[in-house]
């Protein structure tokens, strides 16, 4: 039984902070790299961040440079994503993902290309 179970969303100010958790198990999860994924409303669905099997490689998407941090701890079969400077526009349902890949390539990134989702955290950035 191979699960992904996020938790940390909520409601943050614009500016606040969120940390996300996805803690996993039913797989070896120091063999694959780890996504983060949202979709806001009446959006489809983006790559946020991925975090290689190991750790030594980090990807993020354009619009959160520089204010989210994405992190693993092999030990406890955990994906961290830390969100600074949170805006308005990061209100989504966040979903952690088990890739196929170890690496995170553009491929692996791809919602059609991932076997594995969890079933999502809400965030919801507002004033």
């Amino acid at each position: 039984q191979l699960q992904l179970v996020e938790s940390g969303g909520g409601s943050a100010q614009p500016g606040g902070s969120l940390r996300l958790s996805c803690t996993t198990s039913g797989f070896a999860f120091n063999l694959y790299a780890i996504g983060w994924f949202r979709q806001a409303p009446g959006k489809e669905r983006e790559g946020v961040s991925c975090i290689s099997s190991t750790g030594g490689s980090i990807k993020y998407v354009d619009s959160v440079k520089g204010r989210f941090t994405i992190s693993r701890d092999n030990a406890k079969n955990t994906v961290y994503l830390q969100m600074n400077s949170l805006k308005p526009e990061d209100t989504a349902v966040y979903t952690c993902a088990k890739l196929r890949a170890v690496l995170c390539t553009d491929q692996a990134m791809s919602p059609r290309d991932v076997p594995y989702w969890g079933k999502g955290t809400l965030v919801t950035v507002s004033s």
